[in-house]
This record gives structure tokens, sequence and C-alpha cells, in this order.
């Protein structure tokens, strides 16, 4: 019999912090459309519109910058409660809002709980899961991410017919009903072990290990002893070696994950997914698509379905394979949507409108923009959305990790609120330049993580650490039959001189020591 409360059950009811950031991303982009929203808030274009979207990543930032000292002091858990309760404040401001400057803090309320949650889930979700599937259980998180954005956009696609402001203020109100579920099954689920063990909760460490890894919490099983051996003597190091000040992210031992941890993030917002993501239906409309709600429906459908592959493959596959080719795809499909805007573009005649480029009657690139579009939110899906969540609490130490990730998602919504407040802009100004920007940063993105990212799938967290502290090169990080290939590669680009010298001087014991570690 399936015990009720698993490590699956438990990642997916901490997920719904995912969920309600699905739920603010879609809370605009569902209604902007809509004649309510336009004649109570004034149809704001521009900066202004700009400034309300991003509203959520300014709150964000804040939540962000708190999350890593909060979960180090709360736990995981209890901080992601705090969140849930500020979520269901910011959802009553928006759904009372008497004008722009009510919503705008409505928004940056909501963005606190998602900034402290994007922040704390995965976290929690990786250091609860066993290594064989912590890539499948941190994507949870973002699969709840598009489904709350899918739901959302249901909702608000519903009360759009209500001839009344409560086409905008009941979608904003409903939101809160996750939050408070996420709240109180909280008091259900357990705390992080490797945070119970930072604070010399040994024998508490020890029972949660043996409930999340036996089916009769078994303290005496090998395989709970064995991990929590581990934990223990990682603790134990790092205690005797490293302090937990914010000047070690900085150190040159730990300079590099800390790079890896914070850039996997700021990448996630340099693909371009923001554009497709707020302002979609701005560009289905330029280019004639004839029932936006349905088109746009149907991409949120594409985000839920392609998340599902990295679910199911991330942890056999690996992390470095989906960056990669989920980049270049991206890439591709910016680079065609310009070239058809440049191509077949028309100036625009109507004033204050939020694009300056039309596409008239011609049906064929319609619909190639159209699909270039599914595709490239489909690609983003199924690699730079799931991967980063799981990839930049992996590469970091129990010790940081808190802090690391808190500085990484600090960072991430910095330029989340940078990118959503100037897209609208940079989208009226110039049409085709804005995806010929983001298509360069897909493929610089794919280029830098094909050179620094070493694999990390079925690895303990302590495992990987090795990895760091060996210098092991990229080849080496795979699994045995990958490195048997991968060497090859590896012996033909050091005598081609193009990776650096820090890994050409990797010494061989240490290559060895992995390998005899992992079979």
């Amino acid at each position: 019999m399936v015990r009720l409360l698993n490590v699956y059950t438990i990642s997916l009811l901490a997920s719904l912090g995912g969920l309600l950031y699905g739920f603010e991303i879609s809370s605009m982009s569902g209604v902007i459309n809509t004649d309510q929203y336009k004649n109570y808030f004034g149809n704001p274009l521009g900066t202004l519109q700009g400034g309300i979207t991003s509203a959520m990543a300014a709150g964000s930032i804040v939540g962000a910058i708190f999350a890593g000292v909060l979960g180090d002091w709360l736990s995981r858990k209890v901080t992601i409660q705090v969140g849930a309760v500020l979520w269901c404040v910011g959802s009553a401001v928006q759904s009372l809002t008497n004008g722009i400057g009510m919503l705008v803090v409505g928004r940056v309320l909501s963005g606190i709980c998602v900034g402290l949650t994007s922040t704390l889930v995965p976290i929690y979700q990786s250091e609860i899961a066993p290594r064989k599937i912590r890539g499948r259980v941190v994507s949870l998180q973002q699969l709840a991410l598009t489904s709350g954005i899918l739901i959302q956009y249901s909702i608000q696609y519903g009360c759009s017919f209500i001839q009344s402001q409560a086409a905008f203020r009941l979608p904003w109100a409903i939101q809160a009903i996750p939050a408070i579920f996420l709240f109180i099954s909280l008091f259900w689920l357990p705390f992080s072990p490797r945070w119970l063990a930072s604070k010399d909760r040994w024998d508490d460490a020890l029972k949660v290990l043996a409930f999340l890894r036996t089916a009769n919490n078994d303290i005496n099983d090998p395989l709970v002893l064995a991990e929590y051996r581990s934990i223990e003597d990682q603790v134990r190091i790092e205690r005797e070696t490293e302090s937990r000040s914010f000047k070690e992210l900085v150190s040159k031992k730990l300079r590099k994950r800390v790079f890896l941890s914070v850039a996997v993030h700021v990448c996630n917002q340099l693909t371009g997914s923001n554009l497709l993501d707020y302002y979609i239906l701005y560009i289905y409309r330029s280019v004639g698509v004839s029932n936006l709600a349905v088109a746009a429906f149907y991409q949120y459908v594409i985000k839920v379905v392609m998340t599902v592959p990295a679910l199911l493959w991330s942890d056999k596959w690996g992390r470095r394979p989906f960056l990669i080719v989920g980049g270049i795809t991206m890439a591709i499909c910016f680079f065609v949507v310009s070239g058809l805007y440049g191509g077949y573009g028309e100036p625009n005649p109507v004033m204050n409108q939020p694009y300056t480029s039309l596409i008239i009657n011609h049906s064929d690139v319609t619909r190639l923009i159209q699909a270039f579009c599914y595709i490239a939110i489909g690609a983003f899906n199924l690699s730079w959305a799931p991967i980063p969540w799981m990839y930049s609490v992996e590469v970091v130490p129990l010790r940081i990790r808190a802090k690391t990730v808190s500085v990484a998602l600090t960072c991430r919504w910095t330029i989340n609120f940078a990118v959503a407040f100037a897209i609208l802009p940079l989208f009226h100004a110039t049409t085709w330049g804005v995806f010929v920007m983001f298509g360069l940063f897909n493929l610089a993105i794919s280029i830098l993580f094909f050179f620094l990212a070493p694999e990390t799938k079925q690895r303990t967290l302590e495992e990987i650490d090795e990895i760091f502290e060996h210098g092991q090169p990229l080849a080496m990080s795979f699994s045995p039959r990958r490195r048997q290939i991968g060497a090859k590669w590896w012996h033909w680009l050091l005598k081609g001189g193009v990776l650096c010298d820090d890994h050409r001087h990797a010494r061989q014991e240490d290559v060895d020591i992995v390998d005899e570690r992992n079979g």
C-alpha cells in the first residue's frame, strides 16, 4: 500500500508555492486585453503597464533577499508558510483595488511571497529527495508553475464575459485559495533533514530520513544510515573548514559554484520567455491571429505538457543537454520570427498601440509566427524553465545553499523586473529587434553552459561537492558510460588548446577517486 505522505506527495504539496508564481504571471496576461480592465485603469500602455507588470518582480526581489536568512533561521517550510500569508494579503489588496497605486501594492506583496517560495521550495524539495529522482521531484515546481498559469488564465477567460469589475477582481481573489491550502498542509510536512542536521537536531534528522526513505520508518535501515552519515560528515567538514558568512560566497574555492547557481537563473530571464508570457496577446494581435484568447490558451497548454518530459527524463538524460538544446532551439525560433516581422511587417497606422508593426493579409506568415512562438515556449518549458530550479540548488554545498539560492533568485528577480519593465517599450519601438536580441541571448547562454557547467544528475548533494573540489573535467562528470565517450573528446580538446589550464592539469588520482565512487 502506498503511503499518503511520501517524497512525491510532500514535494507536490510544497510545489503549490510554484502554483502561486504561475497565478501571478497570468494574473496580468489574462486581463490586459479586456475592456473591463482598460476602462477601469485608463488603458495603461508602455512604461505604465510595464510598471504594473513588473511590480511583482520588485516584491520578489525583496522576498528573495530575505529568503536565505529566514530559510536558515526559521526553516524552509516555516518561511514558505510566511510567504503563503503574504500572498493572501496581496490577493486581497489586488481584488479590492481602487486604482493603479493599490494594484501595484498588492502585486508587490504577492511578489514578496513569490520571492520567498521560489527560493525555498526547490531547496526543500532537493533536500528531501533521493539522488536518483531529485530532478524529477524539483521539476514539480515548474509543473506547478505552468499549471498555475493555465488555471489562472482559464479563470480569467471565463470571468472576461462578466460585464463588470468582477471580470478582474474575482480572479485576483480566487488565487488566494491555493495559498490557504499550502499554509495549512505545511503543518503536516516534515522539516528538511539537512536543515535539521545544520541545527544539530540529529535525532530528528535521522527520523525524517527514515520516514522519507522507508515504509516502516526504520532508522536502522542501511541506506538510511549511509545517507545520514554522509550528511553528518559533510556538516562536520564544513564546520571545521569554512565559515557561514556571505563573504564565503565570493571565496576562490566557491566562486565558480556560486556563479553557476546565479547564472542559471539570470540566463533563464534572458531567454525571452517573459515576452511570450506577459505580452503574447499583443504579439498575436499584431500579426493578425483571429481568436486571441484561444491562441493564448493553446500556448499555456503547451507550457504544461512540455514540462512533463523534463520531469520524467532529466534524471536520465542530465541537465546540460536540456539547457544547451533548449537554448539553441529558442534562438532559431526567435530569429525566424524576427525575419518574418522584418520582411512582412507594416507600420501601424493607429496611435496608442503597444506595437508599431503589423502583418496584414499574410495568413501563412501569421500561422508561421504563431507556430514558432509555440515551439519557442515549448522548448523553454522543456529546458530553461525547470532545470534552473534543480541545478542552482545542486551545485552549492549545504552551508551556503540557502544564501546562494537567495542571491541567485534576487538576481533573477532583478533581471525579471528590468526585462518586464523594458520589454513593452522595446516591443513598441522595434518589434523585430526584440526577437533578434533574445535570439542572440539564447545562443550566448547555450555556449556559456556548454563550456562551464558540469553534469549533476544522479549524484547525492554531497557527491557533487567532489566534482568541484577535485576540479573534475566536464567529460568526467557524466555517467561512467558517457565518460568513456567524453574522455576521447576531452583529450582532443586538450590537444587543440580549447579548454582552460585549470582543467587541463586536473590530477589523475582525483579522477580515479570519482570513478571508483561511481562504479
